[in-house]
């Protein structure tokens, strides 16, 4: 039993992938559930417009965080700003009362908004004596998503989950397969270039997660009343963008992997992060800052910002230029790295290619010359018999009398 133990921990030991998902794995959900996984939502970025706007900032109290201040502006220009995410609270004052306009794609921040604002005007009309001063009204809107479902922003999200796992987990499954089995290597010796086979290989995932995509926001639109209020071809520019970063990833993942079971732990290792810190699950303005950069760097992240904007808030494409750019500089990374590994692992070697030229450019029927024997450039001929009682071949003949 004792060696059985120790041979254990030595295959632990010699494995690396395992081990390290092991170790990091419980440190990054330590990470994740003790610093980014909260609900609550501290601080609210704000915009004021209105003639009164300068009044009503001074008097503004937490979670609310003056952005800006606007009082040349109306309550169009707030509903403008809210739709194409500038700020997730506007509160356009007037005259005769203050209306707060809340962003409800932005679930938790609107939630939160909302309950501070009537905290804050039942603390304003007891001061007033139990109602607020006459001819003042106090009126809050949620814009988007008034119920404020959890659906209506949850499915967006999620149109990204299902291609993650299309394109991550399952095309780096699919690579590793041909791998084990040889396929690969059948490749290096077929006249492809990295690019086509690297083309070849994602084509049919992508119209996979394609349908795929397609069925997930047509069931949100049916069955759970999400609305669709953007431009069909924005959102799916950003499923394309999209589609070639998780597709990318998961070549890459193929391609330093040595079988399935190495790429399926990969594989999560990106996709837990991405689930978590991307702002599907939990805001990212609840983050601390020290975990809130990775959600930056996940593409996922700006799949949601694309989705939810388009879908939820009917944003135009020049409202989220930001995550288009971010997707497309992430996209050319991955997609470039991913090809460099297949250049490394399909085109032959130097030497393999001067052999094949030079066996491409030798004569049909020629017969190869055989090599010659020392520095006197005499040729053994493999058919020849030594002659007996010669002296060698540097014997001399005898004179003739």
């Amino acid at each position: 039993m004792w060696a059985m133990i120790v041979k254990e921990f030595r295959q632990v030991r010699r494995d690396r992938r395992t081990l390290a998902m092991m170790i990091l794995l419980p440190i990054l959900l330590l990470v994740v559930f003790g610093y980014a996984a909260s609900f609550d939502v501290s601080s609210i970025p704000t915009r004021i417009v209105g003639p009164n706007a300068d009044a009503v900032a001074g008097v503004l109290r937490d979670p609310f965080e003056v952005d800006s201040i606007h009082p040349e502006q109306n309550r169009s220009d707030a509903v403008t700003a809210l739709r194409d995410g500038t700020v997730p609270v506007v509160v356009v004052t007037s005259q005769t009362g203050i209306e707060v306009l809340l962003d409800g794609s932005d679930l938790f921040t609107a939630t939160a908004g909302r309950r501070a604002i009537a905290e804050f005007q039942t603390q304003a009309a007891q001061q007033a004596g139990g109602q607020l001063p006459p001819g003042v009204t106090f009126k809050v809107d949620v814009l988007f998503n008034p119920d404020l479902k959890t659906s209506v922003v949850m499915i967006p999200g999620l149109a990204g989950m299902i291609l993650i796992f299309v394109g991550t987990v399952i095309t780096s499954l699919g690579v590793v397969r041909e791998r084990q089995s040889g396929t690969l290597e059948q490749l290096a010796v077929m006249p492809l270039r990295p690019r086509d086979v690297f083309l070849g290989k994602i084509v049919p995932y992508f119209v996979v997660a394609a349908l795929d995509l397609a069925v997930v926001l047509g069931v949100g639109q049916l069955v759970f009343g999400v609305p669709f209020r953007g431009s069909v071809l924005t959102l799916l520019l950003g499923c394309l963008l999209f589609l070639f970063v998780t597709l990318g990833i998961g070549v890459l993942i193929s391609s330093v992997s040595q079988n399935q079971g190495q790429a399926i732990q990969l594989a999560l290792m990106t996709l837990l992060p991405q689930v978590l810190l991307s702002g599907l699950i939990f805001p990212l303005r609840s983050m601390a800052i020290g975990v809130r950069w990775i959600g930056y760097v996940l593409p996922l992240t700006y799949f949601v910002q694309i989705s939810r904007g388009v879908m939820v808030r009917g944003a135009p494409i020049q409202a989220l230029w930001q995550p288009f750019v971010f997707l497309t500089l992430l996209g050319a990374i991955v997609v470039t790295l991913a090809i460099l590994r297949f250049r490394s692992f399909l085109a032959p070697s130097a030497r393999r290619r001067d052999a094949r030229r030079l066996g491409a450019g030798a004569p049909a029927g020629s017969v190869e010359q055989p090599e010659l024997d020392g520095p006197t450039g005499s040729v053994e001929q493999p058919g020849s018999v030594e002659q007996p009682g010669a002296g060698g071949p540097a014997a001399a003949s005898e004179p003739v009398r």
